[in-house]
């Protein structure tokens, strides 16, 4: 092991990182309130500052996978395909199957310039949460409470709201709702059973009416679906911890694009076409599992800067007043002082270690046990 990667494993590299990412977010989210006496005055400027600022917040994700970490994503797809990525907007289908599936996809969405426009589902809790919960919320996330007669009209109003978004976006969706387990993936292929549908190795049955609901009323505004199909080299299991610890991990996606217009409106029709693009999704995770690679032609789209200038800009921004705050502390020579600092670090170090172990595949939500598909 290189000084490089001993450092990067070392926690007061994690609790400097932690600090500035925190940090960096309540000065963001400030930033973000300051805009809202411009949204009645001129919203797509608002949102367009907003973007940016979001940006400038999950780009850090983003540099600690891809410039920390050193992982770079291999895409599978049709070079015809490549050309359009970033230049439209689409809903971005991913399979949810990794602690980490939802970092490939946000490295997916920077390398092709959309990061800061990107859409996703997320729960209702989560809006009320200061950092990436507030960020959200101007950003026009859809959150949902996973209830449906609850949420039907917040979800149709918030994808309406989308279809006027002055930048282009993608919005992703985990089709399936919940992180696959070995347990939650026993109960889904029961439900396939009494459904007379065919059974997945390496899915839950997904969804549909979210889905259908989705196309629906971005219809006009989309023009694709992008089926994405992510799997790592040599039967990785990648961890936030890994990435953390500055692991690299060698992840593979696969992208097809799917034309709108080719998804049926019926939603009965579309719940039956969402199930077969599932299945060949699978059989593409066993074609993986048997050859170690997607079909068609690979890139590896190249690494912006941006990430890595964001990153580097906060952290010696922050870094100075706490270094300053360090020196006035050690001459300080308060035993108070110091030990509600130790206490302070303490605090943190575990408020880091428990968000990180929420994204740990045995901590996923019980959402879909038992399943109900719709």
């Amino acid at each position: 092991m290189g000084l490089v990667q001993w450092l990067k494993g070392q926690f007061l590299c994690h609790l400097v990182i932690c600090y500035g990412f925190f940090v960096s977010g309540l000065l963001i989210n400030l930033l973000q309130i300051c805009t809202l006496p411009l949204w009645p005055i001129n919203k797509q400027l608002a949102r367009r500052i907003n973007c940016k600022l979001g940006y400038s917040l999950t780009s850090q994700s983003v540099a600690l996978l891809e410039w920390w970490s050193g992982t770079e994503v291999t895409l599978y797809t049709d070079p015809e395909n490549y050309q359009l990525y970033g230049k439209e907007n689409a809903i971005v289908v991913l399979n949810h199957n990794f602690e980490i599936d939802f970092l490939c996809g946000w490295t997916f969405c920077e390398r092709f310039g959309v990061l800061g426009a990107s859409k996703c589902l997320a729960k209702k809790e989560l809006s009320y949460l200061p950092v990436i919960g507030w960020m959200w919320y101007f950003l026009e996330m859809v959150f949902i409470k996973r209830k449906w007669e609850e949420d039907k009209s917040n979800f149709v109003q918030s994808l309406q709201n989308l279809r006027d978004y002055p930048e282009n976006f993608w919005f992703l969706l985990h089709c399936e709702g919940t992180r696959f387990t070995e347990e939650k993936h026993r109960v889904s292929m029961e439900v396939a059973e009494k459904k007379s549908l065919p059974k997945l190795k390496h899915h839950l049955l997904p969804r549909t009416k979210g889905f259908w609901v989705a196309v629906q009323n971005l219809r006009g505004t989309v023009a694709a679906v992008y089926c994405c199909t992510l799997n790592f080299r040599n039967n990785e299991t990648p961890t936030l911890w890994g990435v953390l610890n500055g692991e690299k991990y060698h992840p593979d996606l696969y992208v097809r694009r799917i034309p709108l217009e080719s998804i049926p409106e019926d939603e009965a029709e579309c719940s039956a076409w969402l199930h077969k693009l599932y299945q060949e999704k699978d059989k593409f995770q066993e074609d993986y599992s048997q050859t170690g690679c997607f079909p068609g032609p690979k890139v590896t789209p190249p690494r912006r800067p941006w990430a890595l200038i964001n990153w580097l800009g906060w952290t010696c921004l922050l870094l100075y007043p706490l270094c300053l705050l360090l020196v006035q502390l050690v001459n300080s020579g308060s035993i108070l002082t110091i030990m509600a600092t130790v206490a302070f670090c303490a605090a943190v170090s575990f408020g880091v270690r428990w968000m990180i172990g929420q994204t740990e595949i045995k901590r996923s939500s019980s959402y879909g046990v038992p399943l109900n598909n719709k």
